[in-house]
């Protein structure tokens, strides 16, 4: 089943060459008619239930098509959220709350694509974060501030993280937050306010700001304070789906390394012949090839429904050093050429580079690694 998930992303991604890709970096415009042919051939809904419209596969083929999709030269930043940002809503989430939205989901009706978690004053201590929704009769009144919110602008749902408890008043840090389904459709304009962040690669971030953003109770996602366990599920989904992404654009350099040593010839000889030039593309072979088997492991304990949290996290480290690995060894390889546009090299190069950033810094996975399988004290 497998192999023809990633023959047919393969054959869909082939409508999308560089040039498109090319394009829309230049604009920095979000790829609507890419992210439209993936919903409309069911690919952003294969983790919904099929009682909900979508394939019930799991974790495991969502990597496929992701790290096809890169590997093809793509991007799935656009709309990879699609994928995990609805399993808060879909193991949370009430029997109404699901037949209302998933459904339309599925189908691409509606797009639920922004993850609304992290904000300039807290980063990667979720904890610390002050976006708060004071309950006022039958709504909740939303006050703060979040950033680095990817697809925002183009999304009509997003899952909130937000305090409705002050820190100082819960017995743990982690209590005292909880998840809002918010409308973005009816929020912008109404105490909501989308600000676009121009970065180095095109991705879509903004940041937000809530100015008494008034939303319905029915928009709270399971119980009241509760809201940080319900997104660690879809955390860990994310840095896996994101780690298959970092696979797929590690193939995608060592294919394109690869093809070029072999046809460009200096001083009389294919650069490939030269062991300074095949021995880093074997070496990021052989990075990117290990860090897949992560990927395949964490992907099926999620499946299995293990707790999987380290190696989600260390899936999605080792991937992304992979790719990084791979990116720098295909830029070399290409010389002066890597650089230009029309190769994609570059492009590919800033976008994978991400990776080891977000969605969670490299340090933090390493601190969690470190306390969780090590038994080591807190660093922090």
């Amino acid at each position: 089943m497998l192999d023809d998930i990633r023959d047919a992303v393969r054959k869909l991604c082939a409508d999308f060459p560089g040039s498109y890709w090319q394009a829309k970096d230049r604009d920095r415009a979000y790829p609507t008619e890419f992210v439209d042919a993936l919903t409309s051939a069911g690919w952003l809904s294969v983790l919904i239930p099929e009682e909900f419209g979508g394939s019930g596969l799991g974790l495991v083929a969502a990597t496929a098509i992701l790290e096809e999709i890169h590997r093809s030269g793509c991007n799935g930043g656009a709309c990879h959220a699609q994928m995990y940002v609805m399993g808060t809503l879909l193991k949370h989430g009430s029997a109404e709350q699901k037949a209302l939205y998933l459904p339309q989901v599925a189908s691409g009706a509606l797009r639920l694509q922004a993850f609304g978690v992290t904000e300039p004053t807290a980063g990667t201590d979720t904890t610390r974060i002050t976006t708060f929704a004071r309950r006022d009769g039958d709504h909740y009144v939303i006050n703060g501030q979040k950033i680095w919110i990817s697809r925002a602008e183009h999304s009509d749902l997003m899952v909130l993280l937000c305090r409705t408890t002050p820190r100082e008043h819960c017995a743990r840090p982690s209590d005292g937050m909880s998840v809002l389904l918010i409308d973005m459709r009816e929020a912008v304009g109404n105490g909501l306010t989308i600000r676009p962040i121009r970065t180095m690669l095109n991705h879509a971030t903004t940041e937000l700001f809530f100015d008494d953003l008034r939303v319905p109770v029915s928009s709270l996602i399971g119980d009241e304070g509760k809201g940080f366990r319900y997104i660690l599920s879809g955390m860990n989904a994310e840095r896996i789906l994101i780690a298959a992404e970092c696979i797929g654009d590690g193939h995608f350099f060592i294919d394109r390394a690869a093809a070029y040593a072999k046809d460009r010839k200096v001083f009389g000889r294919a650069i490939g012949e030269n062991q300074a030039v095949q021995f880093p593309i074997a070496r990021a072979h052989v990075a990117v090839t290990a860090a897949a088997l992560m990927v395949a492991r964490a992907a099926e304990r999620f499946d299995a429904g293990e707790d999987g949290g380290s190696d989600a996290n260390m899936a999605k480290m080792l991937a992304s050093e992979a790719s990084w690995q791979a990116a720098d060894m295909c830029i070399q390889t290409h010389g002066g050429f890597g650089f230009a546009e029309e190769y994609d090299i570059e492009r590919k190069f800033r976008e994978t580079r991400l990776y080891q950033v977000a969605p969670i810094s490299t340090n933090l996975i390493l601190s969690h690694v470190a306390t969780h399988e090590l038994g080591l004290p807190k660093s922090f």
